[in-house]
């Protein structure tokens, strides 16, 4: 029979009846899960049920309690003080000018007008020290009532920075293996694309792109522009990659390519990345990109008054 949380405590139970609590001791108990560890004097970073469990017997609000219980109270409020994730505050001044450019270039306008159909939109960037790792035994395949088995130490064979660019509404990748990131091996990508069709007739190609060392600032924007006249750069905000599209094609690069690691030679790993591209570009269709500039507007004022509420 399941524990119950009744209005009334009893202290004299039956033999048979489980016990109950009342419904101020569930809010306790709740509060004290939703206590960073620290304020509560326990050298730990994050609580789990059992920690839980031990602290609420320890400053008495009961005498005990099992986990399931505990797991059923904050399931009910889905707290999970277990897990954490992490975030960052916009550090860029111009965050919501810069956000707001590339949310209107995903829904194909540009300073308050639609594009034109010669208009295209990359989201390009670099996914760095991509290593080869030659295992030690050979990966053995999945069996009946076994996963695939790959062995825990390899050799390191090095490793390349992967540059890909993604058309955001026409979804047609680009890609290539470099031995390092900066200027040249960027401009190499950029080439590859603007020197074909359509891209090389186009009104306009925009370029999204972060503030690394090798795209950073009006300098190279000016140095673009002159190699590729119809080039426009666009930087995402500082600290916002989750605005750049490719990189949910990295991740997806992570998890199919990637993951696990096992590659003889630095030769196969470029070549399983370019071989995925090709893979990947005869099923995909363009990102669902939902986030707008009005979600982005609220997004700003609760951060705004966070922060405020921070400084008071």
């Amino acid at each position: 029979m399941p524990w119950r949380v009744c209005p009334v405590w009893r202290s004299n139970l039956g033999a048979g009846v489980p016990p109950c609590f009342p419904p101020s001791v569930v809010v306790q108990v709740k509060a004290l899960a939703c206590e960073l560890p620290h304020r509560l004097g326990l050298p730990l970073s994050r609580l789990s049920i059992a920690d839980i469990q031990q602290e609420v017997v320890a400053q008495g609000l009961v005498a005990e309690i099992s986990g399931t219980t505990l797991w059923r109270w904050l399931n009910a409020d889905a707290l999970r003080p277990w897990q954490h994730r992490s975030w960052i505050f916009p550090r860029d001044p111009d965050f919501a000018v810069k956000a707001g450019r590339i949310l209107d270039l995903y829904e194909r306008l540009w300073e308050g007008a639609t594009l034109l159909p010669t208009d295209f939109v990359l989201s390009a960037d670099e996914k760095t020290s991509v290593q080869a790792r030659r295992r030690k035994q050979p990966t053995l395949p999945v069996a009946s009532g076994r996963p695939m088995r790959v062995e825990h130490e390899y050799f390191r064979e090095g490793a390349w920075t992967y540059l890909a660019a993604w058309d955001v509404h026409r979804a047609k990748l680009f890609g290539r293996c470099e031995k390092k990131s900066g200027i040249a091996p960027t401009d190499r990508l950029m080439t590859e694309v603007m020197t074909q069709e359509p891209y090389q007739s186009a009104h306009r190609v925009f370029w999204i792109m972060d503030n690394c060392s090798a795209h950073r600032g009006q300098k190279a924007a000016q140095r673009i522009r002159s190699r590729w006249p119809n080039a426009i750069l666009v930087h995402t905000p500082i600290h916002a990659s989750w605005l750049n599209q490719i990189e949910i094609y990295f991740s997806i690069v992570q998890r199919k390519v990637l993951t696990p690691n096992d590659f003889p030679s630095l030769t196969q790993l470029e070549q399983r990345l370019l071989d995925f591209q090709k893979h990947y570009q005869q099923t995909a269709s363009p990102f669902q990109w939902t986030f707008t500039r009005k979600d982005l507007n609220t997004l700003l004022t609760k951060l705004s008054t966070k922060t405020l509420a921070a400084a008071a």
